[in-house]
C-alpha cells in the first residue's frame, strides 16, 4: 500500500491547452530566449516543456500567453486576431527538469518569484478565477 502523499503547492494549479498556451523563457543574463507550452499554471508557477533543459536552480524570466477567449471585462485588449494572445511576464527560478535523456521536448516547472508588475499579477489572477481552465490534478 501507497503512503498517502503531501501536497506542498500553496496555490491552486489550472490545466492549459499546451499547443495553444505558449511559453517564452529567458536564462538569467542570456541574449535569446526558448520557446515552448505550458501545461499548467498557478499563481505561484508554471509547467511547461522546452526543446532543451534547464538545471534546477536556473533564475527565468517567463512570459506566458493567457487564453484570449476571456470576456472583454477581464481582458478588453484581447478580442482582436491582430494583437497576439495576451501574456504575463513573471521571474522565476528552475525547481525540477524531467530530463530522461531521450530526445525531444524536456518537462520542467518553475516557481515565480516575482511578477513585472502589479498588473501582470492580476492578469493572471482573473484569468484563474474567470473559470475557464479547470483544475489540474
Amino acid at each position: 500500500m501507497l503512503a498517502p502523499t503531501t501536497n506542498r503547492r500553496r496555490h491552486e494549479r489550472f490545466a492549459t491547452l499546451p499547443m495553444y498556451t505558449g511559453v517564452e523563457v529567458k536564462i538569467a543574463g542570456a541574449d535569446r530566449a526558448l520557446e515552448g507550452h505550458a501545461y499548467d499554471i498557478a499563481e505561484g508557477g508554471a509547467q511547461f516543456e522546452l526543446d532543451e533543459a534547464l538545471p534546477p536552480g536556473t533564475p527565468v524570466t517567463l512570459r506566458v500567453n493567457l487564453p484570449r477567449w476571456l470576456p472583454r471585462s477581464l481582458n478588453p485588449g484581447a478580442i482582436t486576431l491582430d494583437d497576439g494572445p495576451p501574456s504575463v511576464e513573471v521571474m522565476g527560478r528552475i525547481v525540477w527538469t524531467d530530463n530522461d535523456g531521450v530526445p525531444g521536448p524536456v518537462r520542467m516547472a518553475a516557481a515565480f518569484t516575482s511578477f513585472a508588475d502589479a498588473a501582470d499579477r492580476h492578469r493572471l489572477l482573473d484569468t484563474l478565477a474567470a473559470g475557464l481552465l479547470r483544475r489540474a490534478a
